[in-house]
């Protein structure tokens, strides 16, 4: 562990990448196995990057016709068809990557704290093919706790090589913003996911309108 070494830690979904078409089309595959059809569209983005099991409530609630129960019964089924399509219609956001290797050039550490389960996370990334600009990644089942709880984004600083009191989180929600509140260190979170709007009034460090200037962004927290 260097004492001396910055760390960057983003969030995956909704902040690297939009993964809102991949992941809606998963819940709908589960809503038409029980003849109910597409209960989500594409402006039911922001509640897909909340989870599968916020989907499956949302189509539900729509439906009129099952609960909590079927929304656990299913939630097995959503993964399985996630995993099975997982990078169909996924895509990194403008100048992620670009971005992220601006910031390793510069010799900073770069970490994944996701809420998605560590495996899928490991096969998108991989997919996506920049699972190698990652020093460490900490998924939604590789502790016994997720965000906002701060262990996760700790434990991802610390595998990466770094040390909570000089890393930052990049994330797109109350959920990044509070994980970092907790773990005592600065947020920025990005205005171009489909919750954009919301984030300048959580007050983070930086609110992030482009990949583009992220780096200056960073440098300005550790001066």
């Amino acid at each position: 562990m260097d004492q001396d070494a910055r760390t960057v830690i983003f969030d995956l979904d909704g902040t690297l990448a939009d993964t809102s078409g991949d992941l809606l089309a998963a819940a709908n595959g589960c809503f038409r196995d029980l003849g109910l059809g597409d209960l989500l569209d594409a402006r039911d983005a922001g509640v897909a990057l909340r989870g599968g099991r916020a989907m499956l409530a949302l189509g539900f609630s729509r439906s009129g016709s099952h609960g909590t129960l079927e929304v656990e019964r299913q939630y097995p089924n959503l993964l399985r068809r996630y995993e099975e399509a997982i990078c169909d219609l996924t895509t990194l956001y403008p100048g992620a990557v670009e971005a992220v290797e601006r910031l390793r050039s510069a010799g900073y550490r770069t970490g994944i704290c996701t809420n998605k389960p560590e495996a899928l996370a490991e096969a998108l990334l991989g997919k996506l093919g920049v699972r190698a600009l990652f020093d460490s990644l900490v998924g939604a089942d590789t502790l016994a706790v997720r965000k906002p709880d701060p262990l996760p984004f700790t434990t991802a600083v610390e595998r990466a090589g770094g040390v909570p009191s000089r890393a930052c989180l990049v994330g797109d929600s109350d959920t990044d913003h509070r994980t970092a509140r907790a773990a005592g260190v600065p947020s920025i979170l990005v205005s171009f996911g489909p919750s954009g709007e919301d984030m300048a009034a959580l007050g983070p460090e930086v609110v992030l309108g482009s990949f583009d200037d992220l780096p200056q962004a960073v440098d300005g927290l550790f001066l």
